[in-house]
């Protein structure tokens, strides 16, 4: 589970480097089905229940499962990148949304307060806990700050299959749901609207949006339970997100490092 996971958080950050103005999400997601098969892997997405891309890539309104295209990425846009691998048997399986150049500062709020609603959610992750204290971890931080959270799609268990119970939503009261045993791996995503949470699927069966235009930023992390507290797997280990980095200006050509 660690090593799919460390290829996903590899891959995502190699991906950020192509985040700008006049990049188009179809070039993202050939660059992610590429680095993804050199190192062995397959893309957990592709293909599956008939998802034609590597990644989910939803531009500003859209939520979840946007489709890549020729759309050209703008100034002050923001991009949702949601991908999955399957390594040796074992799936992997991470979010992120950045800003595209410039981006309004209400926007960025709105990216801070979802990754921190995410972090918020992992620290609820303790053997003997429950599933729902992580959801209301996110939802009590987003409501506090003006957001809201959508309902529709959750967070669930992952391993040998890319969705696995148990099921693990963004929101509800604390202290409910199945309990957190030592050795479970669950994905937390939360899904952050600045508007309303009503979101609907366009008529491509795939891509979520915000009912009422709304921007909309996405965060998720694999993470073990363990009796020491959350593992979190798709956190990039630091000799690698070291060699990321200093290979940045030759993202679109580099291999990823081992």
């Amino acid at each position: 589970m660690f090593a799919a996971n460390q290829l996903v958080a590899r891959v995502l950050e190699a991906l950020r480097g192509l985040i700008v103005p006049g990049a188009t999400t179809a070039d993202i997601d050939r660059e992610a089905e590429r680095l993804v098969r050199e190192a062995g892997a397959l893309p957990a997405f592709k293909g599956y229940r008939g998802f034609p891309a590597t990644v989910c890539a939803s531009v500003n309104d859209e939520v979840v499962h946007g489709i890549p295209s020729a759309r050209k990425l703008r100034d002050g846009d923001i991009l949702s990148l949601d991908m999955g691998v399957r390594l040796d048997g074992f799936y992997g399986d991470c979010a992120i949304t950045a800003a595209v150049g410039r981006i309004d500062p209400a926007v960025e709020k709105l990216l801070q307060v979802t990754r921190e609603s995410l972090e918020l959610g992992i620290a609820q992750v303790r053997v003997g806990g429950r599933v729902s204290d992580i959801g209301h971890a996110v939802q009590e931080h987003v409501e506090r700050h003006g957001f809201s959270v959508v309902r529709e799609f959750v967070g669930h268990g992952i391993g040998v299959q890319l969705h696995e119970e148990p099921q693990v939503p963004n929101y509800g009261p604390p202290g409910r749901g199945p309990r957190l045993a030592d050795g479970m791996v669950i994905a937390i995503e939360p899904m952050v609207n600045m508007g309303k949470a009503a979101v609907k699927v366009l008529g491509d069966g795939w891509t979520a949006v915000t009912v009422d235009g709304a921007m909309s930023a996405h965060f998720e992390h694999t993470v073990a339970v363990t009796a020491s507290g959350p593992w979190i797997l798709t956190a990039l280990a630091q000799p690698a997100r070291a060699a990321v980095e200093a290979r940045a200006d030759r993202v679109g050509g580099a291999s990823l490092p081992a």
